[in-house]
């Protein structure tokens, strides 16, 4: 027996190896949404075998879906008005791309303040926890122990202390930007929190995608809060921190709160299996404000590519002019062609991002992308420290998304997100007056200065690039 197996386990193994190769392949043809993606793979798996085929399965195959559809509790059914908007007549379609991506209609009644800068940003969240009578439920990517996580903690624990429900939602990795976690104090003040998904090892397949990177506070049911900012002093710029962020974050009172108080509940759930109901929980607000607004929340199980769409289509009904703030700005191919495709329309489109990110990889990788814009006379601007985090997009000065995607593929692709489109005049111009704040102090980014770059900078720029799925 051992001798027959000595001489044709060499045949076995090849069979095996041949074997993993065709079921890898046949996977890819059939479940690789991009051609290209899908001959990639098909060769590595050809040309390496057995590295190949390992790569694949750990990289290739995409549990992230697959993993957040089996733990996400059932959607609830819709709870927005069935009210039509009297959106401006080439706007009309992306009422309808939103009616039927989201699975609801617009809110009307809303008022939304905006605010630029954690200065303004946190006290107004804070008096919002002071005020609560029955709920508050946070949920945040980054809640540092540090001056401003300190005195949420410190408004939380008050809330808690009066008999208010209070929920704190952070994220698994985000948790770990302090040590230690913040979540182990605010357990210990009284406060009900969980981390979204906590692993041993931040980075560990599947988990180093599958993040909630959605910024949301809702108090009592009857207003909310989303936008780009975490909780760290950072976006304190009074506290004058090593580290400071400039950011934009949004209040919403009205009919579109029942949206964010939906999608807090979901994630709650989603990470602690409890429902959460009754009064504050199920909010039934009326409202007289002038913006129709809906949330739209995205992430990698059944709300996957809806943010992504939405940007499609709001750069594909674009007329006058597309301003897009974001501080990492990856875009795939299909949004640099809408957005070359608009600006070759006739648009006048901005994109303002950092001149530099964070991250200086992010830096090199967004670099060595914008010629393919400049090129087609999208105007880029470079913004000056202090490093901006804001999210701004606003199309031909009536629609306006605020929320906490980037224009990258962690955010469209792999991440849990949310943003608000809106429909109004005055707010659209209150957001576009930010982000022409921010081209003010900016300098221009010029095809020739693109091109202008050393060969060994542009090299490690190209490199980088390859990285743009993972960043």
């Amino acid at each position: 027996m051992l001798e027959t197996l000595a001489e044709f386990w060499p045949h076995l193994l090849s069979g095996a190896i041949f074997g993993a190769d065709v079921i890898a392949a046949a996977h890819a043809v059939l479940y690789k949404r991009d051609a290209r993606a899908a001959i990639a793979w098909v060769g590595l798996v050809w040309l390496v075998p057995v590295v190949g085929v390992v790569l694949y399965v750990t990289l290739g195959i995409n549990r992230i879906q697959r993993r957040a559809k089996s733990l996400r509790a059932p959607a609830q059914g819709s709870m927005a008005l069935p009210a039509p908007i009297n959106a401006p007549p080439h706007l009309a379609g992306l009422v309808t791309l939103g009616d039927r991506l989201v699975g609801a209609r617009l809110h009307p009644g809303n008022t939304v303040t905006v605010y630029d800068g954690g200065d303004a940003a946190y006290p107004a969240m804070w008096a919002a926890i002071e005020g609560a009578e029955h709920t508050v439920g946070l949920s945040t990517y980054i809640f540092d122990d540090d001056r401003a996580g300190a005195r949420f903690r410190e408004a939380l624990a008050a809330a808690a202390r009066r008999g208010v429900q209070v929920r704190v939602l952070v994220d698994g990795v985000g948790a770990r930007y302090s040590l230690p976690p913040i979540v182990g104090s605010l357990q210990k003040a009284g406060v009900t929190a969980a981390r979204f998904l906590p692993t041993v090892i931040p980075w560990r397949f599947p988990y180093m995608n599958l993040r909630n990177h959605r910024k949301i506070l809702v108090v009592d049911g009857r207003v909310g809060f989303t936008g780009g900012m975490n909780i760290r002093e950072g976006h304190q710029l009074s506290l004058e921190s090593k580290h400071p962020i400039h950011d934009v974050h949004a209040c919403f009172e009205g009919p579109v709160v029942a949206d964010l108080v939906r999608t807090f509940a979901d994630d709650w759930r989603f990470t602690t299996g409890e429902p959460l109901e009754g009064e504050g929980w199920e909010p039934d607000v009326g409202g007289l404000g002038p913006v129709w607004a809906r949330g739209i929340p995205d992430g990698p199980d059944e709300d996957l590519d809806k943010l992504r769409m939405t940007f499609l289509g709001a750069l594909a009904e674009a007329r006058e002019r597309v301003v897009v703030v974001s501080p990492y700005f990856l875009p795939g191919r299909a949004l640099v062609t809408a957005l070359n495709v608009a600006a070759l329309r006739g648009v006048q489109v901005d994109v303002v991002i950092p001149d530099k990110s964070n991250l200086s990889l992010v830096t090199w990788a967004t670099r060595a992308q914008l010629w393919q814009l400049a090129e087609h006379g999208v105007n880029l601007w470079a913004t000056p420290p202090p490093f901006d985090h804001a999210k701004l997009f606003v199309v031909d000065g009536v629609w306006s998304l605020l929320g906490s995607a980037n224009w990258d593929p962690r955010s469209l692709r792999l991440n849990f997100e949310f943003g608000v489109e809106c429909y109004d005049e005055t707010l659209a111009a209150q957001v576009l007056a930010l982000a022409e704040q921010r081209i003010a102090k900016a300098r221009r980014v010029t095809l020739a200065e693109l091109d202008g770059r050393s060969l060994p900078v542009r090299l490690r720029d190209g490199v980088a690039r390859l990285f743009s799925p993972y960043l």
